[in-house]
């Protein structure tokens, strides 16, 4: 359907009027075109309506202001807004194709984007939420589906990680959804783009990314060992020097929260409707780059080996084992997730 280009009297005002303006293809949240002003070319981007649209408008222009805080520029510059509208008019920047090394600056960036908010900035964004009890109740029953024994301590180690998570220390700015694609590769470094999840929270939840998947993300890629653990060593290190401080946490905690997480098998749309890892033993669902059952044998692989030193993990770790394990003997022919992002 036709829409108008949302640029009223106030941002005309403010930047001019736009030429040349095109609509561009987005999530049927929004809707984005790209326009030319006086003072160069620019994406105009509106949230649409929904039951969610004011929230997400205003996660997004308050995690913009946060990041603009960078000393290296982490998105793009916030040219103008309409609150009435739900419009926010942004830089246009040229994206390029990421190389086979990608994730490392990526990692960089995002702890540079991570560090931009602290303890001054709670209430500006909500608190992260991860997993809860209800995730941990399907996590087991998709245990018992398998036919695979779960241990008696495992329960009280899930109930402690769901806790521990919610208490995580932390209030870097999370972007809530930094997937390939909400990165642009440009000439002058990464800028992430779509922060209508933002939040605050630890910025370990957005590191585990890279070694669990990408779990909300429709485009799953696998890094080589060798090639992830530069990408981390690059993201502590600009946590480093963006903040002064380090992380000396391990990533076995983040990781096992988002296998326990089912709405992470599946598009944004359909989060929240149902218990999709109930779904899991009789069907199998393609979401972009892999299906529902690579993405959960990939991340029980992750967590298996993350938690192995992991004595308060040791339980889930051996369960998380068995059940990958179960689900290769029942779908052999299952492929692992790509290794490279397409």
């Amino acid at each position: 359907m036709w829409a108008r280009l949302p640029f009223g009297d106030e941002l005309r005002a403010a930047l001019g009027s736009p030429r040349n303006s095109r609509r561009l293809g987005s999530s049927p949240r929004s809707r984005v075109w790209r326009v030319e002003l006086a003072r160069g070319p620019a994406v105009v981007k509106q949230i649409v309506d929904g039951p969610d649209a004011e929230e997400r408008y205003t996660r997004e222009v308050a995690a913009l202001r946060l990041a603009a805080r960078a000393d290296t520029p982490v998105v793009p510059a916030l040219l103008g807004i309409d609150p009435d509208e739900r419009v926010l008019v942004l830089e246009r920047l040229d994206h390029q194709r990421p190389s086979s090394d990608w994730i490392v600056d990526y990692a960089a960036a995002l702890a540079r984007l991570h560090a931009t908010a602290g303890p001054q900035d709670v209430g500006v964004l909500p608190r992260w939420l991860g997993p809860d009890r209800s995730d941990i109740e399907s996590f087991l029953r998709l245990a018992e589906t398998l036919e695979v024994p779960v241990a008696p301590g495992v329960p009280g180690e899930l109930d402690d990680l769901v806790h521990r998570l919610d208490r995580a220390p932390g209030h870097a700015l999370l972007h809530g959804d930094p997937c390939p694609g909400n990165d642009l590769h440009t000439t002058n470094g990464i800028r992430f783009i779509d922060f209508e999840q933002a939040s605050l929270g630890s910025g370990l939840v957005e590191l585990a990314y890279l070694r669990i998947g990408f779990p909300t993300c429709w485009c799953v890629t696998a890094a080589a060992a060798p090639l992830l653990d530069r990408a981390e060593r690059a993201y502590r290190t600009a946590w480093h020097d963006a903040t002064g401080g380090e992380l000396h946490e391990d990533l076995a905690d983040a990781c096992a929260g988002w296998l326990l997480r089912g709405d992470a098998l599946v598009e944004r749309a359909h989060r929240g409707t149902t218990d999709h890892l109930a779904r899991v033993p009789d069907r199998d669902w393609k979401w972009g780059t892999a299906t529902a059952r690579q993405r959960l044998v990939h991340r029980l692989g992750v967590v298996s080996r993350a938690t192995a030193d992991r004595a308060d993990l040791s339980g889930f770790g051996r369960l998380s084992a068995d059940m990958r394990q179960r689900m290769l003997a029942r779908w052999p022919k299952l492929p692992p997730v790509p290794s490279q992002r397409p």
